[in-house]
C-alpha cells in the first residue's frame, strides 16, 4: 500500500512538473521576466508569493481538488506546488545558463521567485488536470496510429515552441550555451518526454507493446519531431539566417526543449 501511495505521488509531482513547463515556458525564456526577477524589492517578491499562494488556495479548493478535502490538505497541496515550482524554475533557469552559482543570492532569488511563481500555476494544473481518467480502476491505453501520433506531435510541438522561437533570448542564450550544457538539454527534453509518454498517468498515456526497444524508438521519433519543427520555426522567423552551424544547432537544441513538451503532450491531449 505504502509502495502504491508512493508511486502515485512521484506520478503526481510529474505531472505537476510537465504541466509547470507546459503552461510557462514561453515565460522561462522572456528576458522581462528576468530582468523583474533581478531589479524587485524583496517586498514585491513577498507579496508575489502571497498572491500566489492564496490563488493556489482557491483554485486546489474549488478544482484542483475532491469537494470533501480538508482544509489542511488543501494548505500542504498549495505549499507542495510552490515549493516544486521553486526547484522546477531552479533547475531550468540554470539549465539555460539565466543562473550561475557564482551570482549573489538575491539575484538567484529574485529571478527564482518571480518564474517559479508563475509555474506554481501550471504545476497545480497540471497535478490535478493532466491526470489518466480511469474506468474501473484501469487505465486505458491509447489506440493511436503512428501516423496521427506523428502529426498531433507535430502540431503540439508547433504550437508550443513558436510562442518562443521568434525571441531573441534563443539566440542569447545559444550564444553562451556550451557542448556539455547542450547535451544536458537534449537529456533533458528525452527525460520530460518519457515522463509525459510513459509515466505519469497522463491522459492517453501508456507503455507500447514491444517494451523497452518500442519505448526508445518513441522517444527518438517524438525528439527527431521536435528538432525538425524547431528548425523549421527557427528558418520561418529568420533566426538562422547568416548563422553558423554551431548555432544553427544550438539554437535547434534550445527551441527542441519545449518542442519536445509540446510534441509528447500533443500526442496525449491533443486527441483526447
Amino acid at each position: 500500500m505504502q509502495k502504491t501511495k508512493i508511486s502515485e505521488t512521484t506520478k503526481e509531482y510529474g505531472r505537476g512538473i510537465v504541466g509547470g513547463l507546459l503552461f510557462s515556458l514561453p515565460l522561462l525564456y522572456t528576458m522581462e521576466v528576468w530582468w523583474t526577477g533581478f531589479i524587485a524589492a524583496p517586498e514585491k517578491l513577498l507579496a508575489f508569493i502571497l498572491f500566489t499562494f492564496f490563488l493556489l488556495l482557491g483554485y486546489n479548493r474549488h478544482a484542483g481538488m475532491k469537494p470533501e478535502t480538508s482544509f489542511r490538505e488543501i494548505l500542504h497541496e498549495s505549499v507542495e506546488d510552490i515549493a516544486l515550482a521553486f526547484v522546477v524554475a531552479f533547475i531550468f533557469l540554470l539549465l539555460i545558463s539565466r543562473i550561475t552559482l557564482s551570482m549573489s543570492f538575491a539575484e538567484i532569488a529574485g529571478k527564482v521567485i518571480v518564474e517559479s511563481m508563475i509555474v506554481a500555476i501550471g504545476v497545480s494544473v497540471g497535478s490535478a488536470q493532466l491526470g489518466e481518467q480511469r474506468e474501473n480502476g484501469e487505465k486505458k491505453e491509447g489506440d493511436k496510429g503512428f501516423l496521427q501520433m506523428s502529426i498531433l506531435a507535430i502540431c503540439g510541438a508547433a504550437l508550443i515552441s513558436s510562442s518562443v522561437a521568434p525571441t531573441e533570448e534563443i539566440l542569447q542564450i545559444a550564444i553562451s550555451s556550451n557542448g556539455l550544457e547542450l547535451l544536458f538539454m537534449i537529456l533533458v527534453s528525452l527525460l520530460i518526454s518519457a515522463v509525459i509518454l510513459f509515466y505519469s498517468d497522463f491522459k492517453g498515456s501508456g507503455t507500447p507493446k514491444g517494451g523497452f526497444g518500442m519505448v526508445i524508438t518513441h522517444l527518438v521519433i517524438n525528439y527527431f519531431i521536435a528538432l525538425m519543427v524547431s528548425l523549421i520555426m527557427l528558418w520561418f522567423f529568420g533566426r538562422i539566417n547568416g548563422s553558423g552551424f554551431y548555432m544553427i544547432i544550438a539554437q535547434t537544441i534550445l527551441l527542441a526543449i519545449p518542442a519536445s513538451i509540446g510534441a509528447s503532450a500533443g500526442r496525449l491531449l491533443i486527441a483526447n
